[in-house]
């Protein structure tokens, strides 16, 4: 082979951002989809323990006019009064903001059984809100307060043991808890389980079963669960195939801003799956992903302005996203960029950079990359 290869690369769609890539591998008109290839990372499981997810009391914070009678009353020993003077300190509403005396005055309430206190003494030790962070103190109060079936308890518990903070890990005791939290409508909690029943966590491997709980998170608006249905009507897992049905929840998902949605759109509009074909929405997803810095949509946007699709040819501007993807460790974007200090597209020509950007790629396994060193006269590449 004369002169140097491109990776002309496009992925299928993402089964999610933290999971599985499967890229085919073409190399322009010589070989083209040459190999299949894929990469696993770790899941990371979704969880709702930030601050803004501290509960209110049933009494609404926001109707109490008098602060002054509301410490009264909390002063006096009232429960209730407790928890909202916590809380009004946790908002700064109608008080300095603080943390130290919001976990004050819950730590009064909890002492009087208040669950909603037992909720948010958990969620301030889970991340140090005005006390020492402590994950065995956080499940201690969790629990608690899980045990009165309050639901964001009983998912974070769930959480915990599924992690193994401040207990011994436990995927069936952390399935217990995600279901009596999902039964009562808690999302997060339906979309762990769809991941447990999808990956065999603590609960015999099914499909069937994960589709169930994703639709039930994703008609809560749940955006993971969303890009998580559109992969199995992609797929055919769980459900009948459906490419209609797979565009409408990763449009669902995409327009909520999930970079990885965002991503599978626009290779949908690319290929021309379940849509009409057409590389200008393709870019327009690929733009929105690719500036959340999602790098397999940075480097689908080299690609198109590499060759002109769904945009104006531009050499320079195919260098900028490669740079942006290849910086991220994109095996192809590096192959690519070298391509481009090799023959001056779009950069200075400079044969010093394009070694560096090939053996980066060839460093990952890149047949294209390992064969343009070659061509070079270069066959270590380490």
């Amino acid at each position: 082979i004369d002169g140097g290869l491109m990776d002309y690369r496009w992925s299928i769609l993402r089964v999610s951002k933290e999971e599985l890539t499967f890229p085919y591998n073409f190399f322009g008109i010589i070989d083209f989809f040459s190999y299949f290839c894929m990469h696993i990372i770790h899941i990371i499981n979704k969880c709702d323990m930030a601050k803004n997810e501290i509960s209110p009391n049933p009494t609404n914070a926001k109707e109490i006019l008098d602060i002054d009678e509301l410490k009264k009353q909390a002063e006096q020993g009232d429960a209730e009064a407790q928890c909202n003077l916590g809380l009004c300190y946790d908002k700064g509403n109608g008080v300095p903001q603080s943390d130290t005396e919001a976990v004050k005055w819950w730590s009064l309430a909890a002492k009087q059984g208040c669950v909603e206190a037992n909720y948010n003494l958990g969620v301030c030790y889970e991340y140090g809100y005005g006390i020492p962070q402590s994950y065995s103190e956080a499940v201690k109060w969790y629990r608690l307060a899980a045990e009165q079936k309050h639901a964001k308890a009983q998912h974070n518990l769930g959480v915990c043991y599924d992690n193994g903070d401040g207990v011994p890990q436990s995927y069936s005791e952390a399935i217990k808890w995600y279901r009596l939290a999902a039964e009562q409508g808690i999302a997060n909690s339906q979309y762990n389980l769809g991941l447990c029943y999808e990956y065999g966590n603590g609960v015999p491997q099914s499909d069937t079963e994960a589709v169930k709980w994703y639709i039930l998170a994703a008609e809560q608006g749940d955006a993971d669960a969303q890009f998580k249905l559109g992969h199995y009507y992609h797929e055919g897992n769980g459900v009948p195939q459906s490419d209609t049905e797979a565009i409408k929840w990763f449009r669902l998902a995409a327009e909520q801003g999930l970079a990885a949605a965002q991503y599978n759109l626009g290779i949908c509009y690319e290929y021309g799956y379940g849509v009409t074909q057409s590389y200008s929405e393709a870019v327009k997803w690929f733009c929105l992903a690719a500036e959340q810095g999602d790098v397999d949509a940075q480097f689908c946007l080299g690609v198109c302005y590499e060759h002109g699709h769904g945009v104006p040819q531009s050499y320079s501007e195919a260098v900028e996203w490669y740079r942006l993807a290849a910086k991220q460790g994109n095996a192809l974007a590096q192959c690519n960029l070298g391509y481009c200090y090799e023959y001056g597209e779009g950069v200075r020509k400079s044969q010093k950079e394009a070694i560096k950007w090939y053996k980066k790629s060839a460093k990952q396994g890149d047949e294209t990359a390992i064969q343009n060193l070659k061509n070079l006269g270069i066959n270590d590449y380490d």
